[in-house]
């Protein structure tokens, strides 16, 4: 006989499986690492690109203004729209990567292993 449970968590809308190892906490500590990791990365890529929007509207503003020093200006603007552009490369290269550590820790729980993070401070 099956001692597994379904239950719904009131905070997040998914099903998840109890059980006596303890597999549902981990799974969840996961989902929260996951999620928090997601949601970082997308708001530090958000500001960079809101900046960028504040960036480019002045770029803009310069070129119709045709002002010789505000198109000098320009220049410098434009250099840190290209950084911020990598600045946001930086991040997402960053996302996939521990994103792809999370699903390779998750799959490590999920098959009855311990965890990276388990195996480290055992050894310790």
């Amino acid at each position: 006989m099956n001692n597994n449970t379904v239950t719904a968590s009131p905070k997040q809308d998914k099903r998840r499986i109890k059980n006596d190892r303890g597999e549902a906490k981990k799974e969840e500590e996961c989902d929260a690492e996951a999620w928090n990791t997601l949601s970082m990365s997308f708001k530090r890529v958000q500001s960079v690109l809101d900046h960028n929007s504040d960036l480019i509207k002045q770029v803009n503003a310069n070129h119709k203004s045709k002002i010789p020093d505000n198109l000098v200006k320009n220049v410098s603007l434009i250099r840190e729209i290209n950084g911020n552009i990598s600045k946001v490369m930086s991040i997402y290269s960053d996302l996939s990567f521990n994103v792809s550590n999370i699903v390779v820790e998750r799959r490590s729980v999920k098959n009855g292993g311990e965890s990276n993070l388990e195996s480290a401070s055992n050894e310790s």
